[in-house]
């Protein structure tokens, strides 16, 4: 005969797998939210990455003298414009994973050329306004594979983050 302390401690029932209760049983993903979902905590990784790929990019172009930001903050300190690739790069980032986890594959690879597609031609009016100068022998297409390329690896990056288990 169990005493009614060992009564009270015996569980009643056994864990549902399916159940909505806590479970040690469950993946947990780096960055998640309570219902697995991740929140714009998420994008952070992604984020930092894209901002220091951006960063040594430019720095690669800007020293090999294939383009220069003739109007940028601290000109004495970068040669690169560090507003853009700190603030710039890292929200429109955060926009594009938002949007691409949102659409389905086939999608999500329609809006990786659109963005790569409409990348030279925000180049082109930022040249135009006086933000950003190419050398005689760039082709724009480069922009259009470069950011095609860029898009790519910080959605692989951020595939990535997210599957790494806490």
């Amino acid at each position: 005969m169990k005493t009614w302390m060992e009564r009270l401690l015996m569980p009643i029932a056994k864990h549902w797998r399916k159940s909505n209760g806590p479970s040690w049983h469950r993946k947990k993903y780096f960055l998640s939210n309570r219902n697995g979902q991740h929140s714009f905590w998420s994008y952070v990784p992604a984020m930092i990455f894209s901002s220091w790929l951006g960063t040594y990019a430019d720095l690669v172009f800007v020293e090999n003298k294939m383009y220069s930001f003739p109007h940028r903050p601290f000109p004495n300190l970068f040669s690169f414009n560090i507003a853009f690739t700190l603030f710039v790069l890292p929200l429109a980032t955060a926009f594009f994973l938002y949007v691409a986890e949102q659409l389905k594959r086939s999608f999500r690879a329609l809006l990786a050329l659109l963005i790569a597609f409409l990348a030279p031609l925000v180049e082109l009016m930022s040249e135009r306004v006086g933000w950003f100068v190419h050398n005689s022998g760039w082709r724009h297409e480069y922009s259009f594979f470069g950011y095609w390329l860029f898009m790519w690896l910080v959605w692989n990056f951020h595939i990535k983050c997210k599957k790494i288990h806490v």
